[in-house]
């Protein structure tokens, strides 16, 4: 029977190094917070085995003329023996048996003190065990691989790692970047930091509990909040901030005081674990439709990546991302009830946001239908204020300009603008919702409603006098009587159109241009617009009554085609081929011929 062999493996730390230093980590700034991380569990080390401390303080500090870096605590320590273990040993890091004893501490897999040989071309630490503190030891190594340890002179007990940085990365040893870069991983954590003598996280979060039991009034407590959401996120100031507090995530959340539009998407999210920044950019864990929304929240419970600057989306994910949505909305709805200023801050920046993210959220919807407002041709409005100013229907234009909104100018009645961002769905939901009719300007059933069809005898000739080519002349009656035609573009007939364009191609999907072009299969599309001629207009009426009396009428109909001409000019849909000179030559002619 034959025997086998068991081998050692054999660990390639120079290729482990290109993995962690050009793969692993998105920036070579990693390698700081990480020996900063060692350093906080360090001392979570020693207050755990060591009864009597009563200390913890970890200070950076960098040399930009020699390029060097250092980072040191007051922790446990590490001994001759713990040295071979902890920094010579690949994966093997002494946070590990600890962990059932305190989730306080942040190492997981035994790498982060490898970091040190990404920016580093020399590193040294000297550190004295709490274990035998008269007993100081230095460790010295250029790549690695190969080091040395040796006594040195007494020193306090904990541990001091000093990098002489490549030429790559001697940037990180300028003070401005490095505090940059400290302040912004170590902002909660809970064991002072300091960097080249200045404190980097001495304000603590607001939501955490100080130990005193003072009541801070609602007014300052919203001020501090403030003041730490502009600190956290200095590239917008906050509208106002929203409190967390589930889902195993603590933190706050805050709107952004900028102007935004529908598709605006700047969402950003800062996840502390266990004090430490993991992922400045989990903008994953916000809504969709939140695109204007910040905040910095920490959890125990959240489980990093390898690299330690992403988050595995397992349950306790899940459950943050569920927590974060609710906060949100019952935030907003305290917001709205108990802040009445700050709330119309809020409609004021985000109102067209709001209006997409009430279609995405139900519980959005129920808090933000009364308030958001829609923009008219009479300025923005609620749908309650559309509705009432509409004779109890909602008008929906689905284009701009032109003969649809001159007519209801006339008749100061306003038209949502469904052009715009969310309005047309916004509008048939909360209709459907409350039993309103919604009028699309511009439809076939939208048209019905608007315009009492007739029959005339006179249409045919009509047409061929007023209508051009690919426009349908309908005889009706409508308001206001003043208004003798009214020009309207057939706006399913153009969607067809569009669709149906070789250049649809290249924009839409070919899954959805097939959905979108089956519905437009049902379309006519034979006309271009609707000219609807008012047979309650008294220059209709006197038109026609002229014509049946065998009077001449060319007068009266060269100034119709030029009013006509001059209302497309202002119509964008229609305006195409319209001589604007040619109908303005046309009043004219007609006004002479009259004199």
């Amino acid at each position: 029977m034959a025997t086998t062999e068991l081998q050692s493996t054999q660990v390639d730390l120079a290729g482990l190094m290109t993995v962690l230093g050009g793969h692993l980590y998105s920036t070579p700034a990693v390698a700081v917070r990480e020996l900063v991380q060692n350093a906080h569990d360090s001392i979570t080390r020693r207050r755990i085995e060591d009864p009597a401390f009563s200390g913890g303080r970890i200070d950076v500090t960098s040399d930009p003329r020699t390029g060097t870096l250092t980072v040191s605590d007051d922790g446990a320590g590490m001994t001759r023996e713990e040295i071979d273990r902890f920094l010579a040993t690949v994966g093997v890091g002494y946070t590990r048996g600890l962990r059932e004893r305190s989730d306080e501490l942040i190492g997981q897999f035994g790498l982060g003190f490898l970091s040190a040989f990404i920016i580093g071309e020399r590193t040294v630490v000297r550190t004295a065990s709490y274990q035998a503190p008269d007993a100081a030891h230095e460790y010295t190594s250029t790549t690695g691989e190969r080091y040395s340890v040796e006594p040195c002179a007494e020193r306090p007990v904990g541990t001091e790692v000093v990098l002489k940085l490549t030429a790559d990365h001697r940037e990180l040893a300028d003070p401005a970047v490095l505090a940059g870069i400290v302040g912004r991983y170590c902002a909660l954590l809970g064991v002072p930091v300091q960097v080249n003598g200045e404190p980097v996280n001495a304000d603590a979060p607001p939501w955490r509990a100080t130990g005193e039991a003072v009541a801070v009034h609602p007014v300052q407590a919203r001020k501090q909040a403030l003041a730490f959401a502009e600190r956290m996120d200095p590239s917008f100031r906050p509208l106002c901030t929203l409190e967390v507090d589930g889902g195993g995530v603590r933190g706050l959340l805050w709107l952004q005081d900028v102007l935004t539009y529908g598709s605006w998407d700047n969402r950003r999210l800062a996840v502390y674990v266990r004090g430490m920044l993991l992922d400045d950019d989990a903008r994953d864990l916000l809504p969709r439709w939140a695109g204007f929304v910040s905040g910095a929240v920490e959890s125990d419970v959240l489980t990093p990546t390898a690299s330690r600057e992403d988050l595995q989306r397992d349950d306790a994910w899940e459950a943050a991302r569920a927590a974060l949505h609710e906060a949100l909305v019952s935030g907003l709805a305290r917001v709205a009830s108990e802040q009445p200023e700050a709330w119309s801050r809020v409609l004021a920046r985000h109102n067209e946001g709001l209006l997409g993210a009430a279609l995405a959220d139900e519980g959005l919807e129920a808090l933000l239908a009364a308030d958001l407002r829609v923009p008219t041709s009479e300025g923005e409005l609620t749908v309650r204020e559309l509705v009432d100013g509409g004779d109890g229907r909602a008008h929906v234009g689905l284009g701009t300009g032109g003969f649809e909104e001159m007519r209801f100018r006339a008749l100061k009645r306003p038209i949502a603008t469904g052009t715009r961002y969310a309005v047309v769905p916004f509008v048939r939901r909360w209709c459907a919702r409350h039993g309103v009719d919604v009028v699309e300007l511009g439809t076939s059933t939208g048209d019905r409603a608007l315009f009492q069809r007739v029959e005339l005898e006179e249409a045919g000739w009509l047409a061929e006098q007023l209508a051009k080519e690919r426009q349908e002349l309908i005889p009706a009656r409508f308001e206001p009587v003043e208004m003798p035609f009214v020009l309207v573009p057939d706006r399913e007939a153009e969607l067809k159109a569009r669709l149906e364009a070789d250049a649809a191609q290249e924009r839409i999907a070919s899954a959805a241009l097939h959905l979108a072009r089956s519905h437009t299969a049902t379309i006519d599309g034979t006309y271009e617009a609707r000219l609807y001629v008012n047979v309650d207009s008294p220059a209709i009426a006197a038109l026609l009554q002229a014509r049946r009396d065998g009077r001449d009428v060319e007068v009266a109909l060269g100034l119709l085609r030029a009013v006509l001409a001059l209302m497309a000019a202002g119509e964008r849909e229609t305006r195409a081929g319209v001589d604007l000179l040619e109908a303005l030559s046309g009043v004219g002619d007609a006004v002479r011929r009259l004199l």
